[in-house]
């Protein structure tokens, strides 16, 4: 169990690594640094703006000009360890301002298995996914994808999502219970 965490916080320290190497590219004018940001951050980013605006194609808009800012704005990145709450907070911005633009509130989410996952993942388990996820709030769901698809730490999901740390673990928590539930409901039997 403790080798687990430890080669989890390893991991992230690499991708935080990674991650910051090419912001600090980009920021001295190396436009292929971009790429490789866009492939290794894209799902995570997406899979957040999605459960904001839950519309594709309004997502797929957003996420563009996540990257055109990201590009533009790699100066003012002030590496602290944490390149995709930075990142993360781009495309929250850009996702509210078009929900204050189309004046959208509730409408259902579209196709959570446009998300980017792991290979690994069938077509059954994307299904069963889109399921499970449709049991959450708007709030859970981003909660969930920034956790999970983002691997940004509760902490950092409170300070992008302007929440207080508690609410955010309670959310989380309350919606690993439902997926849970909802997973067990469509186990086949």
């Amino acid at each position: 169990m403790i080798l687990i965490g430890l080669t989890s916080t390893a991991k992230n320290t690499q991708q935080n690594d990674q991650l910051e190497w090419y912001l600090n590219r980009l920021a001295a004018g190396e436009k292929d640094a971009l790429q490789p940001l866009y492939a290794d951050t894209k799902a995570a980013v997406y899979g957040f703006v999605l459960s904001i605006l839950k519309h594709r194609s309004d997502a797929e808009d957003v996420m563009q000009e996540t990257y055109l800012q990201i590009y533009s704005g790699a100066g003012r990145y002030r590496p602290q360890g944490k390149p995709m709450a930075w990142i993360i907070t781009i495309a929250r911005n850009l996702a509210m301002m078009r929900l204050r633009e189309k004046n959208r509130t509730h409408e259902p989410l579209e196709d959570w298995t446009a998300v980017s996952l792991s290979p690994e993942v069938t077509t059954e388990d994307r299904l069963m996914l889109s399921l499970a996820m449709q049991a959450l709030t708007s709030d859970e769901s981003q909660i969930v994808m920034l956790h999970a698809v983002s691997g940004l730490k509760h902490r950092e999901i409170a300070s992008v999502l302007e929440l207080p740390l508690p609410t955010v673990l309670s959310k989380y928590h309350r919606a690993l219970k439902k997926l849970k539930l909802r997973l067990a409901e469509e186990e086949p039997q």
